[in-house]
């Protein structure tokens, strides 16, 4: 939709450009409204560690219209009632934790659409921009949209990636380094062999299933070398603390 700016990062990942974007972890919508006059493809709206309230959550998926940031959020837990509310905000795309087998993506995808493909409750008003988009027309694209995207963050996601991918509906894959290494038994330890190997495999799959593949994790270079799509190499606080150390060192 037009509103959310997911037709603009669709194109920029068609023309065969990474899409750039950060996560957002503080209330203010000025963090996420200078991200898109900043250039960024895409935000990370993080309701699962950041303190973040439907009403920040609706105001930074606001604050980027008008610009050509795609507004994604990243909710709690894979549970119909979290994600009914966050869907009728209009994001871009919505992030679902810790998916670990075929059933619970399966889950997620029937949470986010509308019967008789789903169990999405229907409750519009900003998605029809109260009103003055036809409902039905609306109806027919949130077939498609918002972009439905579970984490693999899990050993036991990676043992069922095959049966996940096969999943009708499941738009991307995103990758969490963090908490696959934590379950290999190695926190954070994300330049280890071994789980370097493990996320190679779930980005080789992934791609060859045809699904769109993304990520929150730096250096950039390995990403591209796996043909990520797109990702968040940073979170607002962190840039503004490199900045604020820069400043003081210089």
């Amino acid at each position: 939709m037009e509103i959310n700016n997911l037709e603009k990062f669709r194109n920029t990942i068609a023309s065969g450009k990474t899409a750039l974007g950060a996560v957002i972890t503080l209330s203010d919508p000025a963090v996420s409204e200078c991200a898109g006059d900043c250039g960024l493809d895409f935000i990370w709206i993080d309701a699962e560690h950041a303190p973040h309230t439907l009403e920040t959550i609706k105001a930074h998926i606001s604050a980027c219209r008008g610009t050509d940031c795609a507004p994604f959020v990243r909710v709690c837990a894979n549970d119909p009632g979290v994600l009914k509310p966050v869907l009728d905000l209009a994001p871009a795309g919505v992030i679902i934790p810790m998916v670990n087998s075929a059933d619970e993506a399966e889950a997620a995808v029937a949470a986010c659409r509308y019967p008789p493909r789903g169990i999405r409750g229907c409750g519009v008003r900003r998605a029809i921009r109260y009103g003055k988009d036809d409902l039905f027309e609306y109806l027919k694209k949130s077939e498609t949209e918002p972009l439905v995207i579970v984490q693999i963050e899990h050993v036991d996601a990676v043992k069922n990636l095959d049966s996940i991918l096969k999943v009708p509906g499941l738009d991307c894959i995103c990758v969490g380094p963090c908490d696959l290494s934590g379950s290999m038994g190695k926190l954070c330890q994300t330049d280890d062999a071994e789980v370097n190997q493990v996320i190679d495999e779930i980005c080789r799959k992934t791609k060859a299933a045809g699904k769109l593949l993304g990520t929150a994790s730096a250096p950039l270079a390995p990403w591209l070398a796996r043909k990520v799509d797109w990702i968040a190499l940073g979170s607002d606080w962190g840039f503004m603390a490199q900045g604020f150390r820069a400043l003081r060192e210089k």
